[in-house]
Parts: C-alpha cells; sequence; structure tokens
C-alpha cells in the first residue's frame, strides 16, 4: 500500500469504529470501476476490516458476477431492476454463478430506484426465487429522475413517500433495507422520519453506513465519507498518471523513430 491508501484505512476504520461503516462502494454501473480498482479497494477494506459492495451493470451481468465472486466481495447489487422478469433474471443468474455456500457469507441486494419499480413492487416481492434476495436499496436520485425531477429533489416529498412505502413493505418481507442517492445531512430529517426498524442502512457515494449502530452524528459521518473519495480519487489520479507518464515516453520514442524512418524515406 502507498501513503494515501494508508490514510484511507485509517479513515476507514474511523468510520467503522466511530459511526458504523459497514462497506465500502463500487460500481461496475455508473462509476465504471475497473477491476484492478476493485481489487486495490479489496485490500483496502480487509485491511480496515470492512465488506466491500460492488454495483454490477446489470440485472443479467454474467460477467460481473464472475469478476465479483473473483473479488470476494460482500454485497452484490443490481441497478434498475424494474419488475418481477428482471428481479427474477437477476436472482436465477446469482443462483447460477454463485453457490449456496459462498452466498451464505454474501448479501444480494437490488436496486428499487424508479417509479416504475415502486408501483410494481409488490409484485416483485411474489416472484419465486425472493428467498434469494437479502434486501433492497432505495436509490432516489434516479428516482427523481424518473419522475421527472432533478437531482436535487432527492428530498422532494413525492420522491420520500414513495421511498417510504418501498421501505415498509420490504422491511414486511424480512429484507434489509438501504437509502441512497444524493445522500448529505440534508437528508437526516427523512431518515429520522422513517419507522424504526424500516432502515437498515443509508450510503454515500463510496462508503454504506449501518443507521442503528451510528450514535456519534451522522452528518459528520457522511463529510468523513466524502473525505474518504475525496483520498480515493487521488490514488486513482496518481496510479492512472505514472502509467500514462510511461506510455507518453514510450510513445515519443517510437514516434521520433517512426519519422526519422519515413523522412529518410523521401
Amino acid at each position: 500500500m502507498n501513503k494515501i491508501e494508508d490514510r484511507m484505512v485509517t479513515i476507514l476504520k474511523e468510520l467503522k469504529n466511530t459511526h458504523g461503516a459497514i462497506s465500502v462502494r463500487a460500481e461496475f454501473e455508473a462509476e465504471g470501476t475497473r477491476l484492478d480498482e476493485l481489487l486495490r479497494l479489496k485490500e483496502i477494506c480487509m485491511a480496515a476490516g470492512v465488506g466491500l459492495t460492488l454495483k454490477i451493470g446489470g440485472c443479467e451481468s454474467i460477467r460481473d458476477m464472475l469478476e465479483a465472486r473473483v473479488v470476494g466481495v460482500d454485497f452484490i447489487v443490481a441497478p434498475m431492476v424494474e419488475s418481477p422478469y428482471a428481479l427474477r433474471k437477476y436472482l436465477q443468474a446469482i443462483d447460477k454463478v454463485f453457490p449456496p455456500e459462498e452466498r451464505s457469507s454474501m448479501e444480494v441486494l437490488c436496486n428499487i430506484e424508479t417509479a416504475t419499480a415502486c408501483s410494481r413492487f409488490d409484485e416483485m416481492l411474489l416472484v419465486p426465487e425472493i428467498q434469494i434476495l437479502d434486501g433492497i436499496v432505495v436509490e432516489r436520485v434516479d428516482l427523481s429522475f424518473s419522475l421527472g425531477l432533478d437531482e436535487h429533489a432527492v428530498n422532494n416529498e413525492k420522491v420520500n413517500s414513495l421511498a417510504l412505502g418501498v421501505l415498509t413493505k420490504a422491511k414486511a418481507a424480512n429484507l434489509k433495507c438501504t437509502v441512497g442517492g444524493g445522500v448529505s445531512a440534508q437528508s437526516l430529517p427523512f431518515f429520522q422520519s422513517i419507522p424504526e426498524g424500516c432502515l437498515d442502512r443509508y450510503e454515500t457515494r463510496k462508503v454504506c453506513f449501518a443507521w442503528k449502530e451510528n450514535t456519534n452524528g451522522h452528518d459528520k459521518a457522511i463529510l468523513k465519507a466524502l473525505g474518504f473519495e475525496v483520498f480515493w480519487l487521488r490514488d486513482k489520479l496518481d496510479y492512472y498518471k505514472v502509467i500514462s507518464q510511461s506510455d507518453m515516453r514510450r510513445m515519443n520514442l517510437i514516434e521520433q523513430r517512426y519519422w526519422n524512418a519515413i523522412n529518410a524515406l523521401v
């Protein structure tokens, strides 16, 4: 590990011990996490004693699931699950890729993040494979977009009403419930309004926290998670800068050789 990654481990340990952090998040979907980045995050998570959450690219992304299995993720999440059929495809794929003994130490989650998904959630809970699903994540940014609102409307009354309806139904079905998407200190009044027991976790872009275990200030936890993300982005930039500089030197060298050879032929 480099110095930045050592600092990230220190931050994660504090987030875990003081604020109930349970995992670091990565995405093959919107974030476009590369496999080498995921492996670096896994090493950081193991050193800090927290889990690794991976959002795959789609409900039937077999390749993503295979890579998740190789890396050894603790939580796997499918995005944009909007119908019973999509949920069935996801859970059937999970059953195909992950043996039961591996699933016993991993949580299978799906994102509920559109108005369509909210309207069909009752049907989704009735699919035959529902026992494979461990929980849901209500992602309020895309939910806002699906309602014709912008990302600043995550705390809109309509958005929160839909989210609350899904959370209540999910908890009645014994699913673990997480809220994410645009999480900030302004999200806390909504979280606090959710009936007790219906919110297990909340997540920022890079860190997922246990709601009940956080007794030292959710606003501070969210701010520190932002700091963790800054260090992660700096680490990525430094990593790819080294590769880029090496490629640049090689390119300049062979480009000069190329033009010298071309000019010699003229």
